[in-house]
């Protein structure tokens, strides 16, 4: 699929007209890091191992810490794993040493996204400052991760009335940039955190709302295939597998778990596979496959200790409530109950501590 991106043209017509080797090393590094946005995992590689290559035969340390971040976001890109942060907190110290502005303040930025999926709030903050201290107002890119961060942070805490502002800022300089590999992941992570509140608000309080998420998530799917791909794009159907599931459409759900989900647990989203094994489990409980509800079930139990959000937890253990009261197996289904309300409880004080820490930080988007 051909990449649509002024980005990608920019920094063709930049290595085009650049004269030193740092710097076109430097350029195409970013642009392979585009490429695997875009999902195009191959064609980064290739350029990634030819730039290995020079960097071995004309050592530089500009070009090494640029070659460590780009591997970071392979890492991150390919399963998710802890391998990501590791490389980028490299490329962070090699890019001090180095006095390359850019690329310190870009390490910054991602190593704050990734202490949000840890949910290390100390860590997310700290680097969040110093990314907003050290960033130009022209650095697009930096600051359209940092936004994103945020906004995601108070979107955590149940307040899209203040996540709205960060969005439309990351959105401002994802535009800025020309980069539509941003726009799709900010389009994703929009409908995602929608649907993780919708889902709570499902399991927890027993509201079901239509609120148009399908919607959303499907506009998704057509942005991708106008702009060339994203690297997000598999995670879309599980995402309407689940608003499906929400919403009472377990058909169509189970259609999409069936055969989005084993791909999703094998590319490194396994620590959210409980989570969705149990709403698989629901829908295939509510078509008359008891029996594979049941083992859906068991394999959903068996996968809990991989979790480590309480949200998450607290999800499956209100799913599995249902799952097996709605297989008569009343003991199981008051002892998912008890431990989805204690859950629950943490999840709330979480929100409270992530709300207090988030006001007192007078961040604003810019």
């Amino acid at each position: 699929m051909s990449i649509k991106s002024r980005l990608l043209k920019r920094l063709d017509a930049e290595i085009a007209a650049s004269t030193g080797a740092a710097q076109s090393a430097s350029l195409k590094v970013q642009r392979a890091v585009l490429f695997v946005r875009h999902g195009q995992m191959s064609r980064a590689r290739e350029d990634l191992t030819a730039l290995h290559l020079l960097a071995f035969q004309h050592p530089n340390p500009e070009i090494a810490a640029w070659l460590h971040y780009a591997e970071g976001l392979m890492s991150y890109y390919t399963d998710f794993s802890s391998a990501a942060q590791e490389k980028v907190v490299r490329a962070h110290a090699m890019a001090k040493a180095a006095g390359l502005s850019e690329l310190s303040v870009l390490c910054c930025a991602w190593l704050a996204q990734f202490a949000y999926l840890r949910h290390d709030l100390p860590e997310m903050l700290a680097q969040v400052r110093a990314c907003d201290a050290q960033a130009k107002a022209d650095d697009h890119d930096a600051r359209y991760r940092l936004c994103t961060v945020l906004g995601l942070a108070h979107d955590l805490t149940g307040r899209p009335d203040l996540s709205r502002d960060w969005y439309a800022k990351a959105r401002a300089h994802a535009q800025a940039e020309g980069d539509d590999a941003s726009l799709s992941a900010l389009m994703y992570n929009m409908a995602a955190t929608r649907a993780a509140q919708v889902r709570r608000d499902a399991l927890s309080q027993g509201l079901v709302k239509r609120s148009g998420l399908l919607l959303g998530a499907d506009s998704i799917r057509h942005y991708d295939a106008a702009v060339g791909g994203s690297v997000l794009s598999d995670l879309t159907p599980v995402l309407c597998a689940q608003i499906l599931t929400v919403e009472g459409d377990y058909a169509q759900a189970r259609a999409l778990f069936e055969e989005h989900l084993p791909q999703t647990m094998v590319t490194g989203l396994a620590r959210w596979g409980s989570s969705l094994l149990a709403d698989l489990a629901w829908c295939r409980v509510n078509l008359g496959q008891s029996e594979l509800g049941l083992q859906q079930a068991l394999e959903a139990e068996s996968e809990l200790g991989g979790l480590t959000d309480a949200d998450d937890k607290a999800s499956t253990h209100s799913r599995l409530a249902q799952v097996f009261a709605a297989l008569g197996d009343k003991a199981k289904a008051a002892r998912h109950e008890e431990l989805a309300t204690q859950c629950w409880s943490i999840f709330a004080q979480q929100q409270q501590a992530w709300a207090q820490a988030l006001s007192d930080s007078d961040l604003r988007p810019r």
